[in-house]
């Protein structure tokens, strides 16, 4: 965690360091009890104004029904973090309407391009954040405007139906995921498609998809294939190939602000309002 601290120190942060950092139980920083405690404490300290998760993993939906938000209701604070800390940013989104940033965690900075970092400490500090990304041949071309929500694919599967699920409606939808059989991404999708979630988004944004798994026998589908037959029937825009997921250069994301998504020939932008 150093070269992460280190980091937080050049942009001028005091660095305060959670009970969990060094903690183990199993799997987990921590046992559920201990994790939730760490969280609540930094939720409640209103001196605190940014709380980044040190990596992800597995465990935060184990945990986040034992946290009172309502100390963050009355003073929110950045949430920073991807892959299992989405339920924390579709609770916190859910519930309150907060904003939350996706991007690069401590754990991976070592690893993490410059970019990604760059693009980390303008969402921090408020400064303008856009992007311009050369397009995908299986891109479908569109504007939309919207709120932007989303992240990792299963935890947004994992959290459907529960407090912490949000309204897709009218939004513009990021997805992500690492390790996963292309079944099972078909599977995930489906889910959410047969609850409604995705006929009336405003757009698709599509991360990256890192490491997917076959079978021996073949799925028979790419990732963008099972995106684009799953969504056939919709005519929002979608982006391939967004530099933001289990990927070094995993640029910086505002869940819970409107954006302005813009599909072309040739590129795509993401403009943040």
């Amino acid at each position: 965690m150093t070269d992460a601290i280190e980091l937080l120190q050049l942009w001028g942060l005091e660095v305060v360091l959670g009970d969990t950092l060094n903690a183990s139980y199993h799997q987990f920083a921590g046992d559920d009890d201990l994790r939730a405690k760490d969280l609540q404490r930094f939720i409640d300290d209103d001196s605190i104004k940014a709380i980044i998760a040190a990596r992800g993993g597995y465990g935060t939906v184990r945990m986040i029904d034992k946290v009172d938000f309502s100390r963050f209701a009355q003073n929110p604070k950045w949430l920073i973090g991807f892959s299992d800390i989405t339920v924390l940013h579709t609770h916190l989104f859910a519930n309150y309407g907060a904003q939350t940033i996706h991007g690069q965690m401590p754990v991976n900075i070592p690893d993490a391009s410059s970019r990604s970092l760059e693009t980390l400490r303008r969402a921090l500090f408020g400064e303008e954040l856009q992007y311009e990304v050369t397009a995908h041949t299986q891109n479908r071309a569109g504007d939309a405007a919207g709120i932007l929500i989303g992240g990792n694919l299963s935890l947004l599967v994992a959290v459907s139906g529960s407090v912490s699920d949000p309204h897709y409606i009218g939004k513009i939808l990021f997805i992500e995921d690492v390790g996963e059989y292309l079944y099972s991404i078909d599977r995930m999708l489906r889910c959410l498609d047969r609850a409604g979630k995705l006929k009336n988004l405003a757009g698709l944004i599509v991360g990256g998809f890192t490491d997917a798994k076959d079978n021996d026998i073949p799925f028979g589908q790419t990732v963008p294939d099972i995106i684009m037959d799953i969504v056939k029937d919709y005519d929002f825009p979608v982006c391939f190939d967004f530099p933001a997921g289990h990927i070094p250069d995993n640029c910086s994301l505002i869940f819970g602000r409107k954006v302005t998504l813009a599909v072309q020939e040739h590129q795509a932008s993401l403009r943040f309002i």
